[in-house]
């Protein structure tokens, strides 16, 4: 079986990386450990679980490749080379982590167990091209060994599918490969296998651009070389003569870099601006990194012409992430323009190392925040040396703020931690979210409260009688969930209220009512209603019944042809009736006349509406035998005319007032100048009117306040908020 799965080429290849991973990892991995490798190998291969891939490659053949990368030019040990070289047989499912855990040790097992759950990422997931991949991918892998391994693998495959006969499938490894592990190379500071992961997919994703860049630098590089030995020459020269200390390097980009500045600057090879670029790192004294710099500068700019538009100036002001560097482009000999980076050491160790992360400040886009800084860690630690003990036992401290779920196509979405079901909903569509009852999960049925987590597959279950519920705002987590639910919530009140008032107008016709609307508004304050579309909507839900409002309406009606008056006595002949002489659930017939001289009845004017002459009035019976005078339209009113109607007494204003009550106004309006003194103005202008007390508070352009006066009547209240809101700026005048 094994004579069959290997050619005699991938026998001999497999022997020739073996002797040279052996050598390259000396005592880092004992004969004992090998021998088990190919132990469980070999049994992995009689399995016959082990299959070639799509492009009739060898996993056992690829995987010691990739052992050779891992070791050769990323140079990590024991742990990543077992665990590379046993990948394809764990992932075929020929042997299980926790097999190579018991055998290898859990650090093994660990970076198997990555590579499962990686894979179990690639089967949700169709669509890898999305930023919420990258993140997932990262916060999946768990260890970070297990990125480097895909990297390494990602190399590898790129590297033996040059002549690939599968067209389609050679394209869409590159456009992983060019997506997703070439930034995240770079960010580890693998910058030849960044290079070599971008080239190769251009190569084979733009084949003709690829050749046509790779056939004009052949031809030119020798005159490459001595055009950037000829331009630093006599600038090495200055440099020396000022007695600056510093290194320079001299390089032309790689093919992919001069292919994306072609299509930016839409130009060939000899159009690229910074074709030939060199960076002069100064080893300068903290307190005086910015004159050298700007020394270098003068020192350049006095000998090459050069860009203005092409300066970028970050000395002076550093980007937000910290990169400090000074960059011109400067025409030099034979009119070609060169670019010159001038830093210090300082500011190279930032840039190369975690604040601004070379491939950030190239524009290159990438995962946020804890992802960011985790691999800026790594990198760290992969570039100072120290990787052997410390990669062997680093694992990844990431404080995950985001959750990534799929839909059932594969789909990916980004949510903050904590996001339910109901979120994701109406992540999808508000349609879905405003229908929704629940998910299935794994086979398994979750309510809407339940709080997804990271790699969740989610179908989201529907139906057609689902609406939003008040108590969903609790539920969601995410901004755009409760602004939907608020707005699906505010078109259904308008609904209900429409359906209302069309049954309600539909009664008043078949009983032959002459419709009144200011009718209508006492009557719905009569019924202890404050807000129009609390009325219409205790109608909708049928808390109301529409006969009750008819008879309210009728008995509205007669109150105002003056049909129901009855005499009036002095409230100081008012006697309460006792329960005996009155139904308990009926407001009494007597009628109380409040009056300035009110004499023999303990009376007072309720504190929570502030009645005035004028308002529509009715007494209350407090537990001591008081009685407060209340607005019908109070705040209370409904309260207690529900509750305690018992105690509900009919009041009403004596022909004849003279006293001044303390009415509260809530103003809003534009936060002119001299705004305050207008409003006090008017005051002042009105007989018989005092200002107790404003007060105004001005937030972004805008200023709300209350204004306490003293005034008679509420047609002195009507006429006083009519000129204030003629005051230029004041948008609103209410009563409190």
């Amino acid at each position: 079986m094994e004579k069959e799965f290997f050619t005699p080429e991938e026998r001999e290849t497999y022997k020739q990386l073996e002797q040279e991973l052996l050598g390259t990892l000396g005592d880092a991995l004992s004969l004992e450990d090998y021998k088990h490798v190919k132990e469980h190998l070999a049994r992995a291969v009689e399995s016959g679980m082990l299959q070639r891939n799509v492009f009739g490659l060898n996993p056992i053949v690829m995987d010691i490749q990739t052992a050779h990368i891992v070791a050769q030019e990323i140079g990590l040990s024991r742990s990543l080379v077992l665990g590379v070289m046993l990948s394809s047989a764990t992932l075929a499912g020929a042997i299980t982590s926790e097999e190579v855990a018991r055998d290898f040790g859990q650090d093994v097992g660990v970076i198997l167990h990555g590579l499962v759950r990686i894979k179990e990422l690639y089967a949700k997931s169709a669509t890898i091209e999305t930023e919420n991949f990258r993140s997932l991918l990262v916060t999946f892998a768990e260890d970070m060994r297990v990125i480097l391994i895909m990297i390494a693998s990602c190399v590898n495959l790129m590297r033996q599918i040059k002549d690939a006969e599968n067209q389609e499938a050679q394209q869409r490894v590159s456009t992983e490969a060019s997506y997703l592990y070439a930034p995240l190379a770079h960010k580890l500071g693998l910058y030849k296998l960044k290079s070599e992961l971008e080239d190769l997919s251009l190569k084979y994703l733009e084949h003709d651009a690829y050749y046509h860049i790779k056939d004009m630098l052949n031809e030119t590089k020798k005159s490459r070389d001595a055009y950037i030995e000829n331009f630093i020459r006599p600038i090495d020269e200055k440099l020396q003569a000022a007695g600056l200390k510093y290194h320079m390097k001299g390089r032309t980009k790689s093919i992919h870099s001069i292919w994306q500045k072609m299509k930016k600057q839409k130009v060939d090879v000899d159009g690229v601006f910074d074709l030939f670029a060199i960076r002069i790192i100064l080893d300068s004294p903290l307190e005086r990194e910015r004159a050298e710099c700007w020394q270098v500068f003068s020192i350049i700019t006095d000998m090459y012409q050069s860009n203005p538009k092409r300066m970028r100036d970050w000395l002076s002001v550093p980007k937000s992430n910290g990169y400090e560097s000074l960059h011109i482009t400067v025409l030099g000999p034979e009119q070609k323009w060169v670019e010159v980076q001038i830093r210090t050491e300082r500011m190279d160790d930032i840039a190369e190392h975690g604040l601004a992360a070379h491939w950030r400040y190239k524009g290159v886009k990438g995962s946020q925040g804890g992802v960011d800084e985790w691999l800026a860690n790594i990198r760290a630690a992969l570039e100072t040396g120290d990787d052997m003990q410390m990669m062997e036992q680093f694992k990844m401290d990431l404080v995950e703020d985001e959750v990534f779920v799929f839909t059932p196509r594969g789909d990916l979405f980004k949510l903050p931690m904590g996001a339910t079901v109901l979120d994701f909903a109406y992540a999808i569509h508000t349609k879905v979210g405003n229908r929704c009852t629940g998910a299935k999960i794994g086979h398994k049925n979750v309510n809407l409260r339940y709080k997804l987590q990271s790699g969740d597959q989610v179908e989201i279950l529907t139906a057609n009688n689902q609406t939003p519920k008040q108590d969903w705002l609790n539920i969601v987590t995410t901004g755009r969930a409760r602004s939907k639910i608020r707005q699906s919530l505010k078109e259904a009140e308008a609904g209900q209220t429409t359906l209302a008032k069309e049954l309600l107008e539909r009664k008043m016709k078949n009983r032959k009512l002459e419709y009144s609307e200011p009718t209508l508004m006492h009557t719905i304050k009569r019924l202890g209603f404050k807000v129009v579309t609390d009325f219409y909507r205790a109608i909708a839900e049928e808390r109301l019944d529409v006969n009750q409002v008819l008879e309210a309406y009728l008995a509205q009606q007669r109150h105002e042809r003056g049909e129901d008056a009855v005499e009036t006595r002095s409230a100081a002949n008012f006697v309460m009736p006792t329960e005996d002489d009155t139904d308990r659930h009926q407001p009494s017939g007597d009628v109380l006349v409040i009056d300035q001289n009110l004499k023999g009845i303990d009376f007072q004017l309720a504190k929570c509406c502030h009645p005035i002459y004028g308002d529509e009035v009715f007494g209350f019976v407090g537990s001591q035998g008081g009685i407060k005078i209340h607005r019908v339209d109070c705040p209370n009113a409904r309260q207690m005319q529900e509750r305690s109607p018992w105690r509900v007494v009919r009041a009403r204003w004596a022909s004849k007032h003279g006293s001044q009550y303390s009415i509260t106004l809530h103003i809003v309006g534009q936060d002119d100048m001299g705004i305050v003194n207008n409003i006090t103005s008017v005051i002042s202008k009105e007989e018989k009117m005092l200002m107790r007390s404003i007060s105004i508070d001005s937030h972004d352009g805008l200023f709300s306040g209350h204004l306490t006066v003293m005034l008679e009547n509420t047609d002195r209240l009507n006429v006083l908020i009519r000129k204030l809101k003629t005051i230029k700026g004041v948008k609103n005048v209410t009563r409190i």
